[in-house]
């Protein structure tokens, strides 16, 4: 099975959010708490020895996803041609109703929810519409730093490398989040 996955170059990203606008603006998501691809800054040490990095994640459409697992009536899948893990909303119970068991199983909060009551799951899809007729995503096109790509794992591993560490990410062996990332090292200078 092809893998498709996310490179993250922390060393590139200067935290302006063009990707998580141009994924807002493409997916017609309302301003408010959902979010596909966030944003977290990180800070380190102490002045005058600082250190700044972001971090931009999205849905990491695991190779053993537990948001999968845990829905109770199925409206999560991993596709088996390409391993994007996608949602039904029209099987999705809801917030309320389901008690958001997704949101709780992700490590990363990928889920996401929208103010309505009881709203329904939703999620990085990995720009499907866009990938199928052989685009790029919307936040790789959008990144005007050049810090994120889109394409098969394989790929990824092959023109970036198989780091799975970055600063402000908690990697999961177990459930393999399809991401590469090329770290930013905090550079602090030691007291003397």
């Amino acid at each position: 099975m092809k893998q498709m996955g996310f490179y993250f170059d922390q060393t590139r990203c200067t935290g302006c959010y063009t990707c998580s606008v141009a994924c807002k603006d493409w997916n017609d998501i309302d301003a408010g708490p959902e979010n596909w691809m966030r944003l977290t800054t990180i800070e380190n040490g102490k002045f005058p020895n600082l250190s700044l990095s972001y971090l931009a994640i999205a849905c990491n459409h695991c190779a053993d996803p537990p948001c999968v697992k845990v829905c109770p009536v199925n409206a999560i899948i991993k596709r088996e041609t390409d391993g994007i893990v996608i949602v039904d909303e029209s099987l999705c119970l809801g917030k309320i109703e389901c008690g958001a068991k997704c949101l709780k199983a992700c490590p990363w909060d990928a889920p996401q929810f929208n103010s309505k009551e009881n709203a329904k799951m939703r999620k990085c899809n990995l720009c499907i519409d866009r990938v199928k007729t052989g685009k790029q995503t919307i936040c790789v096109e959008a990144c005007p730093m050049y810090a994120l790509d889109v394409d098969s794992i394989d790929k990824l591993q092959k023109k970036y490398g198989n780091n799975h560490t970055a600063e402000g990410f908690k990697d999961n062996e177990k459930i393999r989040p399809s991401i590469i990332f090329k770290p930013k090292k905090a550079k602090i200078k030691k007291s003397e």
